[in-house]
């Protein structure tokens, strides 16, 4: 009994540690200041300066980049990282593990190092500032994410299904689409939704590679310097975080949701053939 609390209490505390954050965040939204009082109440001012206020047109612009760039480079990143995992399953044994250990160096390796290292990449190969040089980059480092979300569906699928759908007169290509996608599918749309929600929140290597000149603000290199130059953050930051926050666990759920009742239709359906 006493072991069994405890680890309800472990649990509840580790949670309170996650989420309260985020929670205080969303709070005081609706206060409308930015030293965490409620002077006038739960207000949606907050919300309103969003649409009226003088950085509302940067802010609208930052978020288009964002949209741009993560759209743009999780699409591509889903589409390489899908096929190079494939790739890698097929490969021998012994150069499969090598493999996949390289593509988990950018995973574990410092942000701040890969960024610098694509600074000097495009600086030495001479590409253009601006969008190229980041979505380049945003594609770097989300696609071994994809790889790994591809993987354990691969490693889970019977070999046999392929090779059975090769004899039964499928071109690879047809078997591809027809056998091995429908089966990682759920694998490449988590891919597709971890690549992003990382571009999205991405900070030191866009802050590094947009260039200066370029005049482009992601929403994180915008907040940084707004916040830098006004030596602190505007209330309405607080609500545009909240309006994040609710729009990627919204988009979660939803996902969640479907795999879930995709999964319970599809159980119900095995008992009605018994």
């Amino acid at each position: 009994m006493v072991k069994k609390i405890f680890d309800k209490a472990f649990i509840f505390i580790i949670l309170a540690l996650l989420y309260a954050p985020i929670v205080m965040i969303i709070v005081f939204s609706f206060s409308n200041t930015s030293n965490f009082t409620f002077p006038h109440g739960f207000t949606l001012d907050a919300y309103r300066s969003i649409l009226n206020s003088s950085q509302t047109p940067a802010l609208l612009s930052a978020l288009k980049n964002t949209l741009i760039i993560a759209s743009v480079s999780s699409v591509a990143a889903t589409i390489l990282g899908s096929v190079s995992a494939i790739g890698i399953f097929n490969l021998r044994k012994r150069m499969r593990k090598v493999v996949e250990n390289v593509n988990q160096l950018p995973i574990i390796n410092s942000e701040i190092v890969m960024a610098v290292s694509l600074m000097l990449f495009f600086v030495t190969f001479k590409f253009p500032q601006g969008y190229v040089r980041l979505i380049i980059g945003h594609i770097s480092f989300c696609t071994p994410y994809v790889v790994l979300s591809v993987m354990p569906r691969l490693i889970q699928m019977d070999p046999n299904i392929y090779e059975a759908a090769l004899d039964l007169g499928a071109s690879p290509a047809k078997a591809l689409v027809k056998v091995i996608l429908p089966i990682i599918y759920p694998g490449i749309i988590s891919g597709f939704v971890m690549a992003f929600t990382l571009s999205m929140d991405d900070f030191i290597i866009t802050q590094i590679n947009k260039g200066a000149t370029t005049g482009i603000d992601t929403l994180s290199t915008y907040i940084y310097s707004s916040q830098h130059n006004a030596r602190g953050l505007n209330p309405f930051w607080f609500a545009v975080f909240s309006i994040i926050i609710v729009f990627i666990i919204t988009l979660l759920l939803i996902i969640n949701l479907r795999q879930y009742i995709k999964k319970y239709s599809k159980e119900i359906k095995n008992e009605k053939s018994y």
